[in-house]
Order: structure tokens, then sequence, then C-alpha cells
């Protein structure tokens, strides 16, 4: 079990004994110092914990568990049959429809949509940290049976003291990340749009989808970027996962003056690219009002951000493929990038495709 300081683990690093959360977009200069943990809601809030033990995963011994304290404890999910939909399949090819009539009528190109499965967890009722469940648990498992390229982990109980945090996941998907190059610091991204089975499953419409996304991203970019420094490194690369096949390209550029000044970096980065553009749509402003419309829970950190950001360094992942507890109740979002190509039908089981391996993995 957790203990009542917190940890998380997130792109090598693992941390424990949380001593301080900021809201990120009432103080984001505080980010410019330490290292922090992030995680930031679809919606727009975004907090970050600063932990005072901060180490290296590559040398923790070998059999720990994510935060590097010893061994994971058992994980108790909830039972298989215990999942609901906040959309069911009539709701959610309805939804479909919606948006490629709001398509033909030129509002706008690309919309995500998504819904959110839900189960009461056994034992996980109250707000002491003996009652939360063990994060640490459910990481390990994830790890096991569904190791991601930009898997991570945040738990920060009640009992801390401290504004309460628990996500677990086994993204796939680079938000941003941020590091020194030879002109200034360098800013990427990494959008998924197309998923199948095998890569034989995947379609013209799943290509022209990420061609579109990247695009938007790459717009996102030149807002923060200096005039020029803005390119596509790869486009269309087909990247395997357990259970199912991605198309990822990457995005990069060199970071404006005038952004990295102090206390502008954070503020600048996220009104630019937040939410990120591949589980929002295009253009991202239309395709947020008709995700306001349609979708009938909130996405919390589904489709947010969650990772790390260290001075001038920052790792972030796209919050999909997460696991959220609260109040008793374990979620988990799923969501599909919905064109004038979209089949309904085939749209729901894309939600299906990518929920039913991890789904299985946090069930008893």
């Amino acid at each position: 079990m957790t203990g009542a300081t917190g940890w998380a683990s997130f792109a090598g690093r693992v941390a424990t004994d949380a001593v301080e959360c900021v809201d990120v977009l009432e103080q984001p200069e505080r980010l410019e110092t330490g290292t922090w943990f992030v995680v930031a809601d679809f919606e727009g809030r975004a907090r970050a914990w600063r932990f005072n033990q901060v180490r290296d995963a590559s040398r923790e011994p070998a059999g720990a568990g994510p935060d590097g304290t010893g061994p994971a404890g058992t994980w108790h999910g909830p039972a298989s049959d215990t999942w609901t939909t906040s959309m069911d399949q009539v709701t959610y090819e309805a939804a479909v429809e919606r948006v490629r009539e709001y398509v033909r009528e030129g509002e706008v190109y690309q919309a995500n949509i998504c819904r959110v499965l839900s189960a009461p967890l056994p034992g996980s009722v109250g707000g002491t940290a003996s009652a939360e469940p063990d994060a640490r648990a459910l990481a390990a498992r994830l790890a096991a049976g569904n190791p991601a390229p930009h898997a991570a982990a945040v738990h920060v109980p009640a009992a801390s003291g401290l504004d309460p945090v628990w996500v677990v996941s086994a993204s796939p998907e680079l938000y941003l990340s941020l590091a020194d190059g030879p002109d200034g610091p360098v800013v990427e991204s990494g959008p998924i749009k197309g998923t199948a089975r095998t890569p034989d499953g995947l379609t013209d419409k799943d290509r022209a989808e990420n061609v579109m996304i990247t695009d938007l991203v790459r717009n996102d970019l030149q807002t923060v970027c200096r005039p020029g420094t803005v390119e596509v490194t790869s486009l269309l690369a087909v990247e395997e996962h357990p259970g199912l096949v991605h198309l990822v390209s990457r995005v990069r550029g060199t970071l404006s003056d005038d952004v990295v000044r102090p206390g502008e970096l954070w503020p600048r980065l996220l009104a630019g690219t937040f939410p990120p553009g591949s589980v929002s749509g295009a253009p991202k402003s239309s395709a947020l009002r008709i995700i306001r419309e349609l979708e009938t829970a909130p996405r919390g950190p589904y489709c947010g951000a969650v990772g790390w950001v260290d001075g001038g360094r920052a790792s972030l992942a796209v919050g999909i493929r997460t696991f959220w507890w609260a109040d008793g109740v374990l979620r988990f979002g799923t969501g599909a990038g919905i064109t004038w190509g979209s089949d309904p039908t085939a749209e729901w089981h894309e939600t299906e495709l990518k929920a039913e391996r991890l789904v299985a993995l946090a069930s008893s």
C-alpha cells in the first residue's frame, strides 16, 4: 500500500514523499525550479506535485515496485461485469453521425469522441489512505501485461494533506518533450491517429486522419516556436503495441525567445498546445465545442497530460489508456477520431479495442 506521502513514476524517474502542490496556471513560475510531476485534466485544470525524493528508475534494485521502494502489492480490481459506460453503443453511434453532419456542414474536419467506463472498487471508499486503492499495484500489473513507452503513475493520498491525485496510465503517446537543442530549447510532440489490431487493418481513413492531426500539431507548435524551425521529422510510422498497432508521427521545433522568458514557458506552451490535438480535433476550437455538446461525462485526466517537468526539461504523455480513481470508483476513458469517412459501428469497435486489454488487466 502506498504511504501517506505518495509516489510517482514516469519516463525513467520515480519519486516519493510529496511535499507541495501548485496550480500550474496560477503559479507556472514554480515549475522552473526543481522536479514536479504534473497531471492536467482535459477540461483545463493542471496541477503539479513536488516530491522530496526523485531517483533514476534504472538504478532501482531488481524486483522493486514502480516507486522503487520494494515489490508492489497485489492489485484488487473491480469485477469484470461491473463496468458501465457513459455512452452505450446506440448513443455513441448517434454521436458519430452527428459529427459527420458537422463535417458536411463545414463546422469541423475531425472530432475525437470519447466515453468513460467506470466500476466501483471493492473496499475503496472514504478518504483515508488505508481506504485508497494501491495505485502502485495496478501500475505493476499494467507494466507486466501492457508495457507502454509513456507509462505513468501519480498517487498523492488525501492523508498527505496535499491536493490528492490518483492516476495510472499505460499511455503510448508523447504530448510534449522539452530538451536543450543547439539553438535553444526544443519541443517535440508525437501525435497518434490510426488504430487497428494489425498493420493490415490500418485504412486510408486512418492515414488521412493522422496527416490532418499532424498538421494541427505543427500549427500548434508554430505558436510557440521560432519561425522556420517547426518540422515533421516522422510521418505515419507504424508502432506495434500489445494487442494493437498505431500510426505515429513526430513534430518538433525550437522555442521562441519570448516563450522561454521567466514565467512565460508553461503558460505559453499550454495555451498554444493544450488539450493535445490528437484527442480533440481540427479545427481545435470547433472540435472542443462539439465534444462539450456530445460527450456525457467529463474526461478528467484522460486525454489530458501526465509526466514530469524539471526546469528547462520536460516529458509529458497524452493521458490515454489511463485509469483514475476517486470516491470509490475506478474510471477508464476510450475514444476514436471521427471524420466524414467514419463508420459509426466501426468507431464503436475501435473504442472497444482500445479498452479491452487494459480493462481486463485492471479487473479481478
